[in-house]
């Protein structure tokens, strides 16, 4: 186990699921222009399937438990979102972190979440005709759609930069460790050769 890598994702996931919360309960803000799928994707491909869930689905329980209240459609938006996170992982799984991967799943899973939520909840729960939420959900797709495409190309790759620092810190410091132990056996560390090696390494 790292003993750097650990703290230090740790503590940059609490940091990146309290701005996200904290960027959702800003007043007059658009309720469908939200940094949550920007932040998921990156974070699935550097933390696992199974946290991002977690980031995904206590994202829209907690929201709704300060604000609105915990209601039967909070669990399937909650759900729903912590699937679009677990399937941000498979996606990046074998995927570059790129602009145009976060744009490509950013537009699938904003599709699939808003026809799973947006066409169920009406009906199912409020006794909604089907064609006045399909009506009703159009406008508001346009506008996540725009929204989480936009902060995919903007946002998502600069998360990605931040999340895997401390990945390739780890890694850099590992192949230093190589080259320097690797200069104290062939006797070439701190030029010192020949009969100096043993010198050498004694002195380090």
């Amino acid at each position: 186990m790292s003993i750097s890598r650990a703290p230090q994702g740790t503590i940059k996931f609490i940091i990146g699921w309290a701005t996200v919360f904290g960027i959702r309960l800003l007043p007059f803000r658009a309720p469908n222009v939200e940094p949550v799928m920007a932040t998921l994707m990156p974070f699935a491909k550097r933390y696992g399937a199974g946290a991002v869930f977690a980031f995904g689905f206590s994202s829209i329980f907690l929201f709704d438990l300060v604000t609105s209240g915990i209601g039967s459609w909070t669990w399937i938006t909650a759900f729903a979102y912590g699937s679009v996170g677990a399937g941000a992982y498979f996606f990046f799984r074998n995927r570059a972190a790129s602009s145009g991967n976060f744009l490509l799943y950013s537009v699938v899973a904003t599709i699939a979440y808003d026809a799973l939520t947006g066409l169920t909840i009406g009906p199912l729960f409020f006794g909604q005709p089907f064609a006045q939420a399909l009506i009703g959900q159009v406008p508001f797709t346009i506008l996540h759609l725009m929204g989480n495409m936009t902060l995919a190309i903007a946002v998502s790759p600069a998360i990605w930069t931040w999340v895997a620092a401390d990945e390739r810190f780890k890694i850099g410091r590992v192949r230093g460790t190589a080259l320097a132990v690797r200069g104290i056996r062939s006797g070439r560390f701190l030029g010192y050769s020949g009969s100096n090696t043993n010198i050498g390494a004694g002195a380090v």
